[in-house]
């Protein structure tokens, strides 16, 4: 059997490379004699940036940045061989840096993220590769505008803030002081969800709450969202709630795409097509994959799905093991997933479920890799 392990990180726990060391070991203990291959990898989310640089023989830098709540954070971006520039927003807007007293959706910014696309733009860059996951965010895409020289003003000619608070107040978008060197740039933004805008399927209402959002949160950022939506269409003449991907980072793809012109794709395609996933592919009989959690939201462009139809193209099934499974997995067999395993298969708190990750990853892959040697006794009887 010749299998290629191709997995996300497991947020807070495991980094993609040792989660695939986890699955290869669970693998042998039931096939010894397989030939496994490795391919760690990102959709755009976190990680994306080191996963990218280390696997094309960047060189990494650190810059001292804001966060997304207003302190100092020090975010690192790559800068490749080629001499684009790859980075996270969530290495300086991202829900890891949420402090010990917790999140705050209302005021949170992505200003950080745009002066990292500054830092870049200083190394000379003209390429900027941004993946877009893991936000703690919900503003549109204003602190990134506004980092990089966009005003925004309320009715009485007032500068607002650039957090999602502010989004109802705007009025005005004033691009004159827009950072000249953008215009010679190409930026790219790698981006793990489909989502548009706003309403039921938005950043607010999907997204809102697992960074902090009540309901009366929710439904406020929903409005603001809509809001500036319909002032960059006036002002702009620009149409892109509904775009896919809009919604991304609680509406940093919209941003990007309204204020800095910013071109969106699937993260989880442009890390396959940089890593050679094609001529990998072509090679096995069996992907393995996996991330944190496999639930409904899987299915919008998260790494399994992606690898999944990308592997379906070449005829080759893919089964996954994931920290947890959880609710309606519908859609996640839809978009291609054969079988899915949980590594965690007993009661206990996050803590401990990220303390024994590696173990319980191997467990989980040697749980379903048995189901398959069953399937595969059935099949040549």
């Amino acid at each position: 059997m010749r299998i290629l392990v191709a997995c996300d990180s497991f947020k807070g726990s495991l980094s993609s490379q040792a989660a695939a060391g986890s699955v290869a070991a669970g693998v042998r203990r039931v096939f010894p004699a397989a030939e496994i291959d490795f391919l760690p990898i990102a959709d755009g989310g976190e990680g994306t940036a080191l996963t990218l640089t280390e696997a094309l023989g960047g060189r990494r830098h650190i810059v001292r940045v804001t966060g997304p709540y207003g302190g100092p954070v020090d975010a690192m971006f790559g800068v490749l061989p080629s001499g684009e520039a790859v980075m996270d927003m969530a290495a300086a807007s991202g829900l890891t840096l949420t402090p010990p007293t917790g999140p705050d959706i209302m005021r949170a910014t992505t200003y950080g993220t745009g002066q990292l696309i500054a830092a870049a733009l200083e190394q000379g860059c003209r390429g900027i590769y941004l993946g877009i996951g893991g936000s703690a965010t919900n503003d549109g895409g204003l602190g990134v505008a506004a980092a990089l020289g966009v005003r925004f003003r309320d009715g009485q000619g007032r500068e607002t803030g650039h957090a999602g608070q502010d989004l109802a107040a705007i009025r005005e978008i004033d691009l004159s002081g827009l950072d000249p060197r953008l215009r010679d740039t190409e930026l790219l933004v790698l981006c793990d969800v489909t989502n548009p805008l706003c309403g039921p399927t938005g950043a607010a209402r999907i997204y809102g709450p697992q960074k902090g959002a009540n309901a009366a949160e929710v439904a406020a950022l929903d409005e603001g969202l809509s809001h500036l939506a319909a002032v960059v269409k006036e002002k702009l003449g620009l149409d892109l709630a509904a775009a896919p991907g809009a919604g991304a980072a609680g509406g940093l793809g919209f941003g990007l795409m309204a204020f800095l012109g910013a071109k969106l794709r699937p993260g989880i395609d442009f890390l396959l097509d940089a890593a050679g996933f094609a001529a990998k592919i072509r090679q096995v009989d069996l992907v393995i994959t996996g991330e944190g959690r496999l639930d409904g939201q899987s299915a919008f462009g998260k790494t399994p799905a992606g690898i999944a139809r990308r592997a379906a193209e070449f005829g080759v099934p893919t089964v996954a093991v994931a920290g947890s499974l959880s609710g309606d997995l519908s859609g996640v067999y839809a978009a291609g997933i054969r079988g899915a395993e949980a590594a965690v298969c007993a009661p206990m708190s996050l803590e401990a479920a990220m303390a024994g990750a590696e173990a319980m990853l191997a467990n989980g892959a040697e749980r379903l890799m048995r189901a398959i040697d069953v399937g595969m006794s059935l099949g040549s009887g």
